[in-house]
């Protein structure tokens, strides 16, 4: 195992999520499979339980920064047309559009739907909200998020589509579950084995958009 001498300047923190990246096993298999970033892998492993990329004609990356997810789903759906954005600045990635602003930008929803051509078989969101180290305000935020990608996904989607999101710890809460099961057939929760068991994340995966 590497450990990390706390350099000077630096927080403890900082440190070990150092020494957790040097010794994650999906960091070094990443970064030697090509992808951008482990989340890649939770991906891959949520595809392999629920199939969703199966088909897929159009999809949309929320949140596409650094690019791992629009990176796997390039690579199983080489003809599908694939739009990402983000806040952060992404590399290119070949047969990927991707627009450099807020998905909350109220002119976000206009561009997607415009650079993707036509309705989305499968929207992706891996969006969270900035961390402010208060718990619950961190948590409200972020399911603000995951209720914005709903909203988009509702206007967005064609029918028999499918929507797969983070949420946090316990999935998403009764409400955003409600409303999920109105707009879709079938609506799991699920932990892939790439999140890391301290993390607090969690996956929604609808699947079957009733239009």
């Amino acid at each position: 195992m590497t450990r990390l001498r706390t350099a000077k300047g630096r927080k403890v923190s900082s440190t070990k999520w150092l020494e957790r990246q040097l010794n994650d096993p999906y960091v070094k298999r990443a970064k030697a499979e090509g992808y951008r970033s482990r989340a890649a892998y939770k991906l891959i492993e949520l595809d392999e339980r629920f199939h969703f990329l199966k088909g897929a004609e159009r999809v949309i990356d929320l949140g596409i920064a650094p690019g791992g997810w629009s990176q796997v789903v390039r690579q199983r759906l080489p003809r599908a047309t694939i739009v990402g954005i983000d806040l952060l600045p992404t590399d290119p990635i070949e047969g990927v559009s991707i627009l450099e602003m807020d998905f909350m930008d109220e002119a976000a929803p206009d561009r997607l739907r415009e650079a993707l051509g036509g309705p989305a078989d499968l929207i992706l969101s891996d969006m969270a909200a900035n961390t402010v180290g208060h718990p619950q305000t961190d948590h409200l935020r972020t399911m603000g998020l995951v209720e914005a990608a709903l909203d988009f996904a509702g206007d967005m989607l064609k029918p028999g589509g499918a929507f797969v999101s983070k949420v946090l710890a316990g999935g998403a809460d009764a409400g955003l579950v409600a409303q999920l099961k109105r707009l879709f057939s079938a609506v799991k929760h699920a932990k892939p084995p790439a999140s890391r068991k301290g993390s607090s994340e969690w996956y929604v995966v609808a699947q079957g958009f009733k239009g």
